[in-house]
């Protein structure tokens, strides 16, 4: 791939997913282009480029789901779910009653390991839990990614952090090495594609009272990064808060959220005064 090739594919990735791609990453994207040729039978770069340009057979979701990361594992960054339970949840219950509902965004979801932690911590962890309505979505730009998630089906890494107790709990074994999520704890779970540099994709899925957001901006350059958060803010009800991943900082991209400290995380609130504009 020529230089030339390689800087009108990078912008190709950016304008369709915010994503950055630099000389640093070329190898990374070679490899994905390559395999892709060889998915549709193109047997050059210009080729293939003329047939995602003109999305041919749906080859651009199909190449968006090539350059997405989904390496996750139940209970990652377990501490931020642990700061769910004693604080988050807690302050945005306060002014609830008995059955109104909590809604909670896992975005990017990845194959589900996000949205079904989250499930299974409130389970094991939340005392209240029936005392509500809550409602778990999972979303993800990778559309492969939402059907394994929906499938509910994982091996043995993905498990690794927890305990033999809770797979025995809400998985059941299926093979060597594999684990499927219990059919009750699935159906608990709606997962949905999204783009979170497009506004109308984020706006579609209503407001949410937190936001899981871990380990995706960092792919975003700083334009892609604002539009992000931005969009991610008007999907937070007022007071609500959004969890990155810990290597990311809210601080460093949007002055829209309030730096929140708690005893397990840090975490970003919308100002609840910010509710009538």
């Amino acid at each position: 791939m020529s230089e030339d090739e390689f800087g009108r594919l990078c912008e190709f990735i950016y304008r369709r997913t915010g994503m950055v791609f630099t000389e640093a990453k070329r190898y990374y994207v070679e490899r994905r282009i390559y395999d892709r040729m060889i998915e549709t039978g193109t047997t050059s770069f210009a080729s293939y480029f003329a047939r995602l340009r003109a999305d041919v057979a749906g080859e651009v979701e199909h190449f968006i789901n090539a350059f997405t990361v989904n390496e996750t594992y139940f209970y990652r960054e377990e501490q931020q779910l642990q700061c769910l339970t004693t604080d988050l949840l807690r302050d945005r219950t306060r002014a609830r009653g008995r059955g109104d509902t909590i809604r909670i965004w896992s975005v990017p979801c990845s194959t589900g390991e996000e949205p079904y932690s989250i499930a299974i911590w409130l389970l094991e962890n939340w005392p209240q839990v029936d005392s509500y309505n809550i409602e778990i979505v999972g979303s993800d730009i990778d559309t492969r990614a939402l059907e394994a998630a929906q499938q509910g089906l994982f091996g043995r890494r993905a498990l690794m952090r927890l305990s033999d107790k809770l797979i025995a709990k809400y998985f059941e074994p299926v093979g060597e090495e594999r684990w499927l999520v219990h059919q009750d704890l699935r159906d608990s779970i709606s997962f949905s594609p999204v783009n979170l540099v497009q506004i109308g994709q984020t706006r579609a899925h209503g407001m949410f009272d937190v936001i899981f957001c871990r380990n995706v901006l960092i792919y975003f350059d700083d334009s892609s990064r604002r539009v992000a958060a931005e969009n991610l803010y008007e999907n937070l009800l007022p007071g609500g808060f959004i969890c990155l991943g810990h290597t990311e900082s809210m601080s460093r991209i949007s002055p829209l959220f309030e730096v929140c400290r708690y005893s397990d995380a840090i975490v970003y609130r919308r100002p609840a005064e910010r509710a009538n504009g």
